[in-house]
């Protein structure tokens, strides 16, 4: 298919990009056979094939609308789809440019602005952590749907310190997960030490720059990118961390992608693809860390369910390998009975901003990963298992957790 970009995009580094991911598609539909999104609607125009025609419409020169921007939104950016092309079509980098320049042309309602706003500035934020407890004293007052958002207060375990290793690893904390979900960086720290692998943290990071591009505030998204590669590079230029890792699947998949985010900033190219050539998912250790663990585990949780987040197994391409290795280490782990592939509903910031779809596709997600009768749902990311665990009362963990409660 053949594309003829209008002249106000054609030749644009955007424009460009664009008409090479779009001259890809064949229109198969096989995308849509795997997007949560059409699975739950049926509407053309909500899953890959139908936005890549609404995109390619407003490229051409046609009118952006308020209905265009909507369907563009309910997009998830799962890569399911991505997983799915037989034409290898980069939907994601596709639909962040069409959101880019749809939501150039269509403003937002007054209410919608503001709420973009305030999760762009509040969760990267260094306030979000006493806001966050401030919520956690209130959540038994609050309704419902704000209670849900809000995780119960965890029981710290001691705060973890990581011995002196000649192996050592450079760890992301990220924005919310230290405030929300403290344990899991804490046992990251324990796990790799106990494995032989010494964790660095570097203060000044924060964000990996993911979550306010998503909300299409990309300038604000690559300055987070700078801003941590500020901080690692003096560590990364004298070659002591062999890896930059993050216990979130979503944040090790936004650091692979500094490379092609800031390919166009003279100052940031070079040195963002040393950092994404550094960046690894905290699952890409277990094969040494399961080596090193084999007889250093007592029994524990033994009956799990495993969700796959779509930015480990979509966006990576990394399958198998989680269950694989907690199998050998003798837990009981099994997939979900079906769809094991589709969407939770997390989605960075997408269970706010679109909470029925969400809630829908988390209530799904739940039926299968809980037919098994786990002792406990484990996933790989922060969202996907707040999001999880709002809806049943099976505790939901990260694997690494698990993997932390059973060293001896």
């Amino acid at each position: 298919m053949k594309t003829h970009l209008s002249a106000e995009f054609d030749g644009t580094p955007e424009g460009a990009e664009a008409q090479a991911v779009i001259g890809k598609c064949v229109h198969c539909g096989f995308c849509n056979a795997t997007c949560p999104t059409y699975q739950l609607l049926g509407d053309e125009l909500d899953g890959p094939r139908g936005r890549i025609y609404l995109i390619k419409q407003v490229l051409e020169g046609g009118t952006a609308t308020r209905s265009t921007q909507m369907h563009l939104d309910r997009c998830l950016t799962c890569l399911n789809c991505q997983t799915t092309c037989p034409s290898g079509v980069e939907y994601g980098r596709l639909v962040d440019i069409g959101r880019k320049i749809v939501d150039a042309r269509v403003e937002r309602p007054a209410a919608e602005r503001a709420t973009r706003r305030l999760l762009g500035e509040t969760l990267t934020s260094p306030l979000f952590a006493p806001a966050l407890r401030v919520g956690q004293a209130l959540r038994p007052l609050l309704p419902a749907v704000l209670k849900d958002k809000i995780p119960a207060r965890a029981k710290r375990r001691a705060v973890a310190k990581s011995g002196t290793h000649p192996r050592k690893v450079l760890l992301l904390q990220g924005c919310v997960q230290p405030a929300m979900m403290p344990n899991i960086d804490a046992a990251t720290v324990r796990v790799l030490d106990a494995a032989g692998i010494e964790t660095l943290t570097i203060s000044g990071t924060g964000c990996c720059g993911a979550l306010r591009t998503h909300l299409g505030y990309q300038d604000a998204g690559r300055a987070d990118m700078r801003r941590n590669i500020d901080a690692w590079m003096p560590l990364v230029s004298g070659g002591s961390p062999q890896a930059i890792i993050s216990s979130a699947s979503a944040c090790s998949l936004a650091i692979k992608q500094y490379a092609h985010a800031l390919c166009g900033d003279a100052d940031y190219a070079e040195n963002a693809v040393r950092i994404s050539a550094l960046a690894r998912d905290l699952s890409e250790l277990l094969p040494d860390i399961a080596a090193a663990l084999k007889d250093r585990l007592r029994p524990g949780v033994q009956r799990l369910v495993f969700h796959p987040p779509c930015t480990l197994q979509h966006g990576q391409a990394l399958r198998g390998g989680v269950e694989t290795h907690l199998r050998g280490l003798g837990f009981e782990v099994e997939l979900a009975s079906s769809e094991s592939h589709l969407c939770c509903g997390s989605a960075g910031t997408y269970s706010i901003l679109q909470p029925q779809l969400a809630t829908e596709l988390r209530d799904r997600k739940l039926k299968q990963l809980t037919l098994p009768q786990p002792q406990a749902i484990v996933s790989a990311n922060i969202g996907c298992i707040q999001h999880l665990q709002s809806g049943t009362s099976i505790p939901v963990k990260h694997w690494i957790e698990v993997l932390d409660e059973c060293l001896l």
